[in-house]
């Protein structure tokens, strides 16, 4: 079974940067796709950036796009997510998950095998 476990949150000031990090362990290939999703307080989850094995695409919610950017290391299992100039409304669970496909647009939570426990974020003003 695949098992995702994230690293790097934490607390930042507006303005500042983080990077995220999530190892996948448990399986001999690399998922097809790996990503993130976050869940702020009080609201649904929501999809922010995904790339495919060959690294060949990558998506990026429109929110984050140009502040954020993923990477993949397939020969560690690991995907990783810069995020720069945060804001306050980055504040959120940050879920590391896995795929075996993709869609336009990135990933849909249903098309998601795997959630790691998730990270928090906190972005402060």
């Amino acid at each position: 079974q695949l098992q995702l476990v994230e690293s790097g949150g934490g607390l930042v000031q507006a303005g500042g940067s983080l990077r995220l990090s999530c190892a996948a362990s448990g399986r001999t290939v690399s998922p097809l796709t790996m990503g993130w999703f976050r869940q702020a307080p009080g609201k649904e989850r929501e999809f922010v950036a995904a790339i495919v094995r060959s690294l060949t695409n990558s998506w990026y919610a429109d929110s984050v796009k140009g502040r954020f950017t993923i990477s993949r290391d397939n020969a560690k299992n690991t995907v990783y997510l810069q995020m720069n100039r945060l804001q306050p409304e980055d504040t959120a669970v940050y879920y590391c998950v896995a795929a075996q496909g993709y869609r336009s647009g990135g990933l849909h939570y249903r098309d998601v095998d795997a959630w790691g426990q998730g990270t928090l974020v906190t972005v402060s003003s």
